[in-house]
């Protein structure tokens, strides 16, 4: 099995990609969801936030309200708490999720989703890594449609999330391999079938066992 990091700067289209990937043959998961089910309550990482960020992060329903709790952290120059404690779970449930595939398909391009990959240490963790990228006035723009607010406050908020943020460069310079998301859907689809099948080739069977 190849594991492979799929990560990128805000609203640089790394879920777009990871579709395209998927819909060429890899195994994908979004970190994103991971985190979402340790948000749950009753896991440690929800007991432990709710302790660590008081009980203004929870919606009225129990639930935690993710956006609150990114305000609370980024504005608050506490990412790096945030981080401490959500983090090594993630990294856990990656690893489980990575094991259940090599147990069903020992020949598969495994694809993580994330967008810490890198600043959190995670390179080591992967065999190949792949930065999505794209011009800067085109994250605004696509975090404004996403969220459904104005651009102005997209710039506000792509830039405090880019703050936690390695730049493109950076990434890029860490990265095996680079997909420039700028252009049509068409380009960035040709660049990734072009990388898939060159993970293909270089398709290791034990390379990637657990």
């Amino acid at each position: 099995m190849l594991r492979v990091g799929l990560t990128g700067g805000v609203a640089c289209g790394k879920s777009t990609v990871a579709k395209m990937f998927a819909g060429l043959g890899a195994e994908v998961m979004d970190a994103d969801k991971i985190v979402h089910d340790l948000y749950r309550p009753g896991e440690p990482v929800y007991k432990e936030l709710v302790e660590s960020f008081g009980k203004l992060i929870l919606r009225e329903d129990g639930e935690i309200d993710r956006a609150r709790l990114a305000t609370l952290a980024f504005d608050g120059g506490r990412v790096a708490q945030l981080n401490r404690i959500v983090h090594p779970a993630v990294f856990h449930r990656q690893q489980e999720w990575f094991r259940r595939i090599n147990d069903v398909h020992h020949d598969a391009v495994a694809m993580m989703e994330a967008a810490l990959i890198l600043e959190s240490g995670g390179k080591s963790r992967y065999d190949k890594i792949v930065v999505v990228t794209c011009r800067p006035e085109q994250k605004i723009a696509r975090y404004a449609a996403r969220a459904g607010i104005s651009e102005a406050a997209a710039r506000n908020e792509v830039g405090r999330r880019s703050q936690a943020q390695m730049t493109d460069q950076e990434k890029a310079e860490l990265a095996d391999y680079v997909i420039d998301n700028s252009g049509s859907p068409e380009e960035t689809r040709t660049q990734a079938m072009k990388i898939y099948s060159e993970l293909q080739k270089q398709f290791d069977p034990g390379a990637g066992d657990l």
